[in-house]
C-alpha cells in the first residue's frame, strides 16, 4: 500500500514538476501562493504560531497586521520552492548580474578564492537559502543538512536537482556524528542553519529579546576546527532576483571558557539573522514555534 501512495505521489510530483519548469514563472507563482492559501486556510495551527511569533519579536504587536506578515510569509515559502525548482533558469549562466546582487564581506570572498580553505556558513530560513547555496557552489562544492523526505521517489528528483550546483545533502538524522569534519577536511563549504529549535542539544541565547534553544553546531565546528565561520542571507528583492549579503568573518578567540565562546559566536549569528528578517518580515518562517516556553 505504502508503495502504491509513493508511485502516485512521484506521478503527481512530476506533473507539478513539468509545469513548474515550463510555464511562465509568474504563472507558477501564482499557483503557489495558491497552494499557500489553502494551506493557510486549513492550518489554523500554523497560523496562530506564525502570528504570535511575528507578536513576541516585536516587529509588529497589532494581531491582524501580525497574522498579515505571517500569511505573506508563508506565500513567500510557496515561492522559495518555486524558485529553487527552477533556479537552473538563472544560476546555469556565468553572468548572473540581472538576478543576483552580492554584497560579499571582502575576507569572506577571500576564503571562498583560497582552494586551500573551508568555509563554515550559517543561516536561518530567510529569503531563499537554497540560491544562495546553489550560488555559493561556484566556488566550491557546498554541503548542507536536509532532511530526507518520506517518499524515496521524490527524494531521489530532489537530490538529482540539486547535485546540478555542486550541493551535497547530508542526512538531518545521521549517527555519523564525524560528517561534518569530513566536509570540511575536503575543504568544501558548510551551510548551515542554526535557526531552528534545538531541544536539549541547544544553547539558550536571545533571539528578538527572547531566549530560543539554539543550535551550537557552527560555533562548535569553528572552535574545534577554526575553520572559517561567516553569516549569509539571501533577500528576495524582485521577480527572480535576490541579494546576497554576508557577515565579515567571525573572529572569537578562545578564551578557556567553551560556553561562553559558544554564547558570543551564538549571539552574533542570532543579531546578524534578526537584522536580515528586520528588512523584509515577510520572507521569515515564522510558522516554526522558535520559541517554547
Amino acid at each position: 500500500m505504502k508503495h502504491l501512495r509513493h508511485l502516485i505521489e512521484y506521478g503527481l510530483f512530476r506533473v507539478v514538476l513539468f509545469f513548474f519548469d515550463f510555464l511562465p514563472y509568474t504563472c507558477t507563482c501564482t499557483v503557489a501562493r495558491g497552494a499557500a492559501n489553502v494551506w493557510w486556510l486549513f492550518d489554523r495551527k500554523r497560523q496562530i504560531v506564525g502570528r504570535d511569533n511575528v507578536i513576541r519579536s516585536g516587529i509588529e504587536t497589532d494581531p491582524k497586521k501580525a497574522r498579515a506578515i505571517a500569511k505573506k510569509a508563508a506565500h513567500h515559502m510557496a515561492i522559495v520552492v518555486v524558485e529553487s525548482l527552477r533556479s537552473k533558469d538563472f544560476l546555469s549562466d556565468e553572468d548572473t548580474t540581472d538576478h543576483l546582487v552580492l554584497d560579499i564581506k571582502p575576507d569572506v570572498l577571500a576564503v571562498m578564492q583560497d582552494p586551500e580553505q573551508s568555509l563554515i556558513i550559517a543561516s536561518g530560513h530567510f529569503g531563499n537559502w537554497e540560491v544562495a547555496g546553489h550560488w555559493v557552489s561556484r566556488f566550491k562544492p557546498v554541503a548542507g543538512i536536509t532532511r530526507t523526505m518520506n517518499n524515496p521517489l521524490i527524494e531521489s528528483i530532489v537530490k538529482k536537482r540539486k547535485s546540478r550546483f555542486r550541493f551535497r545533502p547530508i542526512p538531518k538524522h545521521d549517527s555519523n556524528m564525524g560528517r561534518f569534519l569530513e566536509v570540511l577536511e575536503k575543504k568544501e563549504f558548510l551551510a548551515l542553519l542554526f535557526d531552528q529549535h534545538a531541544g536539549e542539544y541547544g544553547m539558550m541565547i536571545d533571539f528578538f529579546g527572547h531566549p530560543a534553544s539554539t543550535f551550537k553546531t557552527p560555533p562548535m565546528l569553528h572552535l574545534v576546527t577554526r575553520t572559517p565561520l561567516c553569516f549569509a542571507s539571501c533577500r528576495r528583492i524582485g521577480p527572480m532576483k535576490f541579494k546576497i549579503c554576508t557577515s565579515s568573518l567571525i573572529h572569537q578567540p578562545r578564551s578557556g571558557n567553551k560556553n561562553e565562546d559558544l554564547k558570543a559566536i551564538l549571539g552574533s549569528l542570532n543579531r546578524d539573522l534578526e537584522a536580515a528578517i528586520r528588512k523584509d518580515p515577510t520572507q521569515y518562517l515564522w510558522g516554526h514555534r522558535r520559541w517554547r516556553d
